[in-house]
């Protein structure tokens, strides 16, 4: 198993990184009377699951607060799937883009799930 040295090599926060600039592309054209509620609100949200994921990573070296960041960051993650439903209800996003969205926050909360399982593979022991 190789040393992961930073936040930016897990595959995880790969993901949620490319989600968030999706979105932030994607909401590029929304209406602009969306800019302080929708806009703000989805890429808010969806820049949070990295960002959480990026402390987490850093706060390895203790246990009870990488698993409390981790979970912050699954609850941003659905946080973001909502605001993609209102998206869709909307009609600013296509059903397909919907999808695919929805389903790869899926796959990062299903990642993040096993980060929290198995804690002992990612804290470091003090």
């Amino acid at each position: 198993m190789e040393l992961i040295n930073s936040h930016r090599e897990l595959k995880v926060y790969q993901k949620a990184f490319k989600n968030a600039m999706d979105i932030c592309h994607m909401t590029k054209g929304f209406p602009k009377e969306e800019t302080y509620s929708l806009i703000s609100q989805i890429r808010r949200s969806s820049r949070s699951v990295n960002s959480n994921i990026a402390e987490a990573f850093r706060r390895r070296q203790y246990p009870k607060s990488f698993l409390s960041k981790l979970s912050e960051s699954k609850a941003e993650a659905g946080e973001t799937q909502n605001w993609l439903v209102f998206s869709l209800a909307c009609e600013y996003l296509s059903a397909e883009n919907h999808r695919i969205l929805d389903t790869e926050y899926d796959k990062i909360i299903g990642m993040l799930v096993i980060m929290q399982r198995y804690p002992e593979k990612w804290t470091i022991k003090p």
